[in-house]
């Protein structure tokens, strides 16, 4: 770069530079323009589709909880469009309602798809908790023990625990599962939790 040795010098350079650069700067100056204007609609497309989705799934769950069966194919057809955290959520209720028809292996389905739909750690260790109940459920401890071990983040510990202790139960591992419920109530489990695997505990002897 040219270093200028006077005030005169560095404004006919200034002055040279526009007149060869001027029409590339003004061009660069409308695309830049153009650039923010379309992220600025991009933001605010987002915005609209993320209000419609939070309005969507909200209405889809009062009817869920208002016991109206009608809205079965709905929720279906929500949780096969929307990806991200309500789509997971969606998943969720439509996987309880599953279970509690009896029908485990549609429900099993639905949390592995809403397993793919958000990537919030505290989202999917709720999800992968119920997964490995139902695969107890479904006489699949492995499968549970598996998915326990895919649980990312603190604060699961004593709920882990629990379901890990009835996996190793049902393979015959009393060993295992004492070990499992100890540590269940060595954490910081509530106090109903840490009664309930102490019974557990105390079935074992």
């Amino acid at each position: 770069m040219e270093v200028y040795s006077n005030e005169q010098e560095q404004t006919a350079a200034l002055r040279n530079f526009f007149t060869g650069n001027g029409k590339a700067l003004a061009a660069g100056l409308v695309i830049g323009i153009a650039a923010l204007g379309g992220w600025r609609i991009w933001v605010s497309h987002q915005e609209s589709n993320a209000l419609e989705t939070s309005a969507r799934y909200q209405q889809l769950s009062e009817a869920m909880n208002a016991d109206k069966p009608e809205t079965l194919d709905a929720l279906a057809a929500f949780v096969n469009q929307t990806h991200g955290s309500y789509g997971a959520l969606a998943a969720m209720n439509l996987a309880k309602v599953y279970v509690d028809g009896g029908h485990l292996d549609k429900a099993t389905q639905q949390l592995e798809q809403g397993l793919k739909d958000s990537d919030d750690a505290n989202l999917q260790a709720v999800m992968r908790l119920r997964l490995a109940r139902l695969q107890l459920q479904q006489n699949h401890p492995d499968d549970a023990l598996k998915t326990l071990d895919s649980i990312k983040g603190d604060g699961w510990t004593a709920l882990m625990a629990d379901i890990r202790g009835e996996a190793l139960l049902s393979k015959g591992d009393k060993q295992g599962a004492r070990a499992a419920w100890s540590k269940g109530i060595d954490s910081d489990a509530s106090p109903a939790m840490k009664q309930m695997m102490q019974m557990k505990l105390n079935n074992l002897s």
